[in-house]
């Protein structure tokens, strides 16, 4: 029988800034299905983390495997290329570009791997946006806005979701809501998930809950 492959292998990972170490000797592996929450103090280092899952930044020291592919030894091709087909990301930042509509900025994956749209008016109305798919984004709130980058995050069924602080910016019932879909979405698809969050709540509602110190990840102890 053939092993199976892990969704995302960390070994030895370090990244530092100038003096600074944020990351040092990391190790993490994510197996296929599972929905992962990574907590910790402000500055331990948890987006840079994602970052460098995300191939928008590279390590100094280690090797990242995304389905067995080692983004820093791939081609720029190859790697935007993996990126674009197999991860989703929900940025704490949104990103969401203010010259299109809000159909048009959650159809963007779609039509960078050359899907059908259809399915962006389906994740808005998914998230609570049913009817503002002509709205530009300077209409939204900042909740609106998180709700939008989550339904581009999960609009061509990534193989691997990225999440940094997904319900920021929401209220305690929204967020209730827009877990659900995270977790649905991700079961119903068979993809993997890390989200970074300081919410007990949102985290309680993942697999397992890893807590990231300077000495690494480390499984959270049940109170």
């Amino acid at each position: 029988m053939t092993p199976t492959l892990p969704a995302l292998q960390c070994t030895g990972l370090r990244k530092q800034y100038g003096q600074r170490t944020v990351l040092a000797h990391l190790d993490f592996k994510l197996m296929p299905g599972e929905y992962v929450a990574i907590m910790g103090e402000s500055g331990v280092g948890k987006s840079t983390l994602l970052n460098l899952i995300a191939g928008l930044d590279a390590p100094d020291a280690g090797q990242l495997l995304v389905d067995g592919v080692d983004l820093a030894a791939s081609d720029d091709d190859s790697a935007t290329l993996l990126r674009r087909q197999k991860l989703g990301f929900i940025f704490q930042a949104f990103h969401i570009l203010p010259h299109l509509t809000l159909q048009q900025n959650v159809a963007l994956p779609l039509v960078l791997n050359g899907l059908p749209t259809g399915r962006a008016a389906e994740m808005l109305a998914a998230v609570g946006l049913a009817g503002r798919e002509h709205d530009f984004p300077r209409s939204l709130s900042g909740g609106e806005l998180q709700r939008v980058a989550i339904a581009r995050g999960l609009v061509h069924r990534p193989r691997l979701l990225l999440a940094d602080e997904p319900t920021g910016n929401l209220d305690p019932d929204t967020a209730h809501d827009i877990l659900s879909l995270l977790r649905d979405e991700i079961r119903a698809s068979g993809a993997s998930a890390i989200i970074v969050t300081h919410s007990p709540a949102a985290a309680s509602t993942a697999d397992r809950v890893l807590v990231l110190r300077r000495d690494g990840l480390h499984q959270q102890t049940p109170a």
